[in-house]
């Protein structure tokens, strides 16, 4: 059994699988799962777990090079806006707004969909990967 770092075997599995350029989304308890993507179920009820709380797991089991967020977040939710852009800044991640219905075509593309229970607008991420070295 696992003793630290993430412990959902869905999550740590995919993580695991990664590839360069392969993208992950996190999303808050609303966000459409396209057809034919894995969903990473993780929401509890509402709020449980939060997006931060799932991100920062994510985050430390993996390596990333572009974040893209809805760009309604900057108005609709700046807190989350300022996480996201702190951190990519603070990790030389690339940050790539585009609209909301946007946002949901790209996910299409995702390996998984992680769902939290974040109640928030606009709490999602496309994450693309990189590599470790």
């Amino acid at each position: 059994m696992k003793k630290i770092g993430c412990l959902n075997s869905e999550l740590s599995y995919v993580l695991a699988k990664l590839g360069h350029f392969d993208t992950l989304t996190i999303g808050d308890c609303g966000l459409p799962v396209p057809k034919g993507v894995q969903r990473i179920d993780l929401a509890v009820t509402y709020e449980v777990p939060a997006f931060t709380d799932v991100f920062k797991v994510v985050d430390a089991e993996a390596k990333f090079q572009k974040v893209t967020i809805a760009s309604e977040a900057k108005e609709q939710n700046p807190e989350f806006y300022g996480f996201i852009t702190k951190w990519a800044a603070d990790n030389g991640i690339e940050v790539v707004e585009v609209p909301h219905d946007e946002f949901k075509k790209r996910s299409a593309s995702s390996v998984a969909v992680v769902r939290t229970g974040e109640c928030k607008p606009y709490c999602n991420v496309i994450l693309e990967s990189n590599v470790s070295f």
